[in-house]
């Protein structure tokens, strides 16, 4: 019954792939719930479980943001809980670009299609935004197209923010994502190092292939989820009430709204923690700010606001935590005058 009730919605669908859900994406997603307002339709996001390019090249390309934090992105910057997580397979890759276009329509309920400038679809990309408008013309349905957005001049796009990211430039690709750089993760068991200095930490693990900060100290905000964001197939709705999964294998998400999270301020170093470990294992170890409690286990979600300084290599542990404490003093500092211009270009991303 629910699977009926999710296909025989009529939707305004926005169309891309969202890594980063950046400055650009929300342009696109303003005019779905503008449209979806006025026509009266669900708004909706349809997004892909891998990205194209990485099928097509056989080379994986390194994320802003795993799928679930993307769908988290989406549902706490629009209200967006209805999202279509096509498979892209080889079936996928090789559809004609109007029979993808044929299959939103009678798959998903499609009464508005959504998507940049630049879209491109189909089978070796020959869909483009001219041959959609064309295309849902004949349909009878509507299309919007959104113009390219800058910053400062520059087009905004995910492979700029990538690069910022990979370079350490957190500052200007938060500017270019709208809000702070997030990573969601289940917090791992470690050495208890940090505990026994009075200063206790989490190590996270991340999903493979999405891009980490570069190495060093960052002041964060973090997020205690009360439970896992995605179970099995797709996100519990409620209850035990999983996604729904139609004939092509497309997913209809929603996003389980964690009313109850937690917020802390954190300082998070990203590195290979050389003062204590000669492994030369890559680290994401946050100490939460006022907080005393057993995570491992727990999703948690971190956002990084501010890069404090480089990971350094200490003489000592007294050093090292003289130089946490003070890490401390800079990230309640950093979130003190972020505080203070909170009408500026980006904000938290709940």
């Amino acid at each position: 019954m629910r699977h009926k009730q999710m296909k025989t919605k009529k939707r305004v669908v926005a169309l891309g792939f969202f890594d980063g859900m950046h400055i650009g994406h929300s342009a696109l997603l303003k005019k779905v719930t503008e449209v979806s307002h006025e026509a009266g339709l669900t708004p909706s996001v349809m997004t892909f479980n891998t990205h194209p390019m990485s099928f097509v090249s056989g080379k994986s390309l390194p994320l802003i943001t795993s799928y679930e934090d993307r769908i988290g992105l989406i549902y706490r910057t629009f209200g967006i809980d209805d999202v279509i997580l096509l498979q892209f397979d080889r079936e996928t890759a090789e559809l004609p670009w109007d029979a993808f276009i044929d299959r939103l329509l009678a798959d998903h309920g499609a009464r508005c299609l959504v998507a940049g400038f630049d879209f491109r679809f189909g089978c070796g990309g020959e869909g483009n935004s001219e041959l959609l408008e064309k295309k849902c013309a004949e349909l009878q349905i509507g299309c919007e197209i959104i113009p390219e957005v800058k910053y400062n001049g520059i087009t905004v796009s995910s492979t700029l923010i990538r690069d910022l990211l990979a370079s350490g430039d957190l500052d200007q690709a938060n500017k270019f994502l709208g809000h702070p750089h997030v990573l969601t993760g289940v917090v791992q068991s470690g050495s208890r190092l940090g505990r026994t200095m009075g200063i206790p930490t989490i190590n996270m693990c991340f999903e493979e292939g999405v891009i980490v900060p570069s190495f060093g100290v960052y002041a964060t905000r973090v997020y205690l989820l009360p439970e896992p964001l995605h179970t099995g197939e797709a996100y519990k709705t409620g209850g035990n009430d999983k996604g729904c999964v139609n004939r092509n294998g497309d997913v209809y998400l929603q996003y389980n709204i964690c009313a109850d999270e937690d917020c802390y301020y954190g300082v998070t170093n990203i590195g290979v923690k050389p003062t204590v470990d000669n492994s030369g294992r890559l680290a994401a170890e946050t100490h939460i700010l006022d907080y005393n409690g057993d995570l491992y286990g727990k999703t948690v979600r971190i956002e990084f606001y501010k890069h404090l300084r480089a990971e350094v290599k200490f003489n000592d542990l007294c050093e090292l935590k003289a130089q946490i404490q003070q890490d401390r003093d800079n990230a309640r500092l950093a979130f003190d005058n972020y505080a203070k211009t909170v009408g500026g270009r980006w904000q938290s991303s709940r």
